[in-house]
């Protein structure tokens, strides 16, 4: 068995593989790491290797942690992907957009493929029928629009998100949900919309915490699977196990 463990810049995700075949999936904070790992491996006894991949920052200790107690392998950028990367600035690259496009070439070959990672921030990540890696964008993720609104206005309230009513908000609150999710949802069909016009036997893989919510409002067809990344780090280590 394998754990995959996801060090994103707000939680941290992990997921248990049975060779390709995910058990469960797990959710914790950064601060409860070495706890809820231990709870896993419990869970798991037979789990014999944990890989990691990080945006995010933990204590080094907990790095230490593992490494003493349980065969870590780190995705990092020696690691090798079964793309070319084309990025201008490869060492900017997050780890985390190469493991999803890992995922990407490896779940679907011989075709064009747009990653939209639905977290934090969201990103999107193009890799051609080629296996060669192109670039994409980084736009703000729902939190971050509600949060921006909040603290950068004098009397916008903070709220969760929640899907609008209707396209025309009634109320401030109802214009700040409309305003944040449908023009995410706008933003994210046009992208779309720009790389079809360009590029044939395409598919779109929506993942990231944010991604069953949005689903729904997408007017494009989509591949949503919130475990993609999880599932991607186990595919990439497979991948370097095996190359």
């Amino acid at each position: 068995m394998l754990l995959a463990i996801d060090v994103g810049n707000t939680r941290i995700k992990s997921a248990v593989f049975e060779h390709n075949t995910l058990l469960e999936v797990f959710f914790f904070e950064h601060q409860e790491v070495v706890e809820k790992i231990n709870f896993i491996l419990k869970l798991y006894p037979k789990t014999a290797v944990v890989v990691v991949s990080s945006v995010g920052h933990l204590n080094p200790n907990t790095f230490d942690y593992l490494k003493n107690h349980f065969k870590v392998y780190f995705i990092s950028r020696q690691c090798k992907f079964p793309f070319q990367n084309l990025y201008s600035s490869p060492e900017t690259l997050g780890i985390d957009r190469m493991v999803l496009a890992a995922g990407a070439v490896l779940q679907f070959p011989d075709q064009n493929r747009l990653i939209i990672d639905a977290g934090t921030c969201i990103t999107y990540d193009f890799i051609n029928e080629q296996n060669q890696y192109l670039g994409g964008a980084i736009s703000p993720g729902i939190r971050l629009r509600y949060e921006s609104l909040h603290q950068f206005t004098a009397k916008l309230p903070l709220l969760d998100k929640k899907q609008p009513e209707n396209q025309i908000g009634n109320s401030t609150n109802e214009s700040i949900h409309s305003g944040v999710v449908n023009g995410i949802a706008h933003e994210i069909d046009g992208f779309i919309n720009e790389y079809q016009s360009q590029y044939a036997k395409f598919i779109i893989i929506l993942t990231g915490g944010d991604a069953d919510f949005l689903a729904k409002r997408l007017k494009n067809t989509i591949f949503a699977n919130s475990n993609f990344l999880l599932e991607s780090l186990n595919q990439t280590f497979q991948y370097n196990q095996n190359d």
